[in-house]
């Protein structure tokens, strides 16, 4: 069994309506064997059910091999963040043929230090790249003139979505069909199709013959009324061919797109949700995100 751990302190709070409470050998239950003041803060008021609070300090921490003493309602246990989205580094290739960022300071600390007190500093960097970078998004203004661009897209077509993986190992085939999405559960879903090509992710062979969707895929998964299609390929289309059926029909409906994902291998098939949420730049229709799966409880 593994061990489970508590943590013991003392605690003042303020409140900012006045007065103010304080604890001396205070425990509680904690989920891993460390816990931050800020973090554990956070924790007594949501434990203790605290309202206008104010100023907290922790004084006396420490970190007990013990039994938790209670079961936490599900509602109250942590919800485990899973990245989903590629890092961008300086030379970063995401797509054969489109420059690399190039990411370099525009105001460096050293220089930064003749315009602020002694001891004070800031980095501000500058970012040359195409909107086609890393893990992003696709809205429907990146396939048609007058479709929506990001700034258009309300932030609920990106955000905190039911979804679901649908598995589709590279290794058995690259056209996925609307086969694949039969018997699932799609309708007002983030779909997200996982091939395990995320492996080849900086390596040459990431854009060669890479999994895709067919269009008969997309034309079911728009007819479905999904919200959402991410993939963790280099391109949902297949890039051997000129026609892109798949951005076609789904960005035609609305539904935005999200290549470059990785880490779906980690995901349960469905039971979490999912953001992906780009800047609001006007006229302009695709963009990196911060994807991530939020996992129930």
């Amino acid at each position: 069994m593994t061990a489970q751990h508590r943590v013991e302190f003392d605690f003042e709070i303020e409140f900012t309506n006045g007065g103010g409470i304080q604890g001396q050998g205070f425990r509680l239950d904690i989920d891993d064997d460390d816990i931050d003041d800020a973090a554990l803060v956070d924790y007594i008021v949501r434990d203790l059910r605290l309202l206008m609070v104010g100023p907290a300090r922790i004084l006396h921490k420490r970190i007990i091999t013990e039994a938790h003493k209670r079961n936490r309602p599900a509602e109250e246990r942590p919800r485990a963040i899973v990245e989903l989205s590629h890092v961008i580094a300086d030379g970063t290739v995401t797509y054969p043929g489109l420059p690399a960022p190039h990411i370099c300071d525009f105001l460096s600390r050293e220089r930064s230090r003749e315009h602020y007190a002694p001891g004070t500093e800031f980095q501000i960097a500058s970012i040359e790249m195409v909107a086609n970078t890393g893990t992003y998004v696709d809205s429907p203004f990146h396939r048609y003139p007058d479709g929506k661009d990001l700034a258009q897209m309300p932030a609920d077509a990106f955000a905190d979505l039911e979804a679901i993986v649908v598995r589709a190992d590279h290794r058995e085939l690259r056209a996925i069909d609307a086969g694949h999405f039969r018997g699932r559960e799609l309708r007002g879903r983030a779909v997200l199709v996982h091939t395990g090509w995320d492996r080849y992710w900086t390596d040459p062979a990431y854009a060669v013959e890479h999994p895709f969707l067919t269009e008969d895929a997309a034309r079911y998964l728009r007819d479905c009324g999904v919200r959402l299609v991410g993939i963790d390929s280099m391109n949902i289309d297949d890039t051997l061919g000129k026609a892109r059926p798949v951005h076609t029909i789904l960005l035609g409906a609305d539904i935005p797109i999200v290549e470059h994902l990785c880490n779906l291998a980690v995901l349960p098939d469905e039971g979490f949700r999912f953001s992906a949420l780009p800047p609001r730049f006007a006229g302009v229709g695709t963009f990196p995100v911060r994807a991530i799966a939020t996992l129930q409880p």
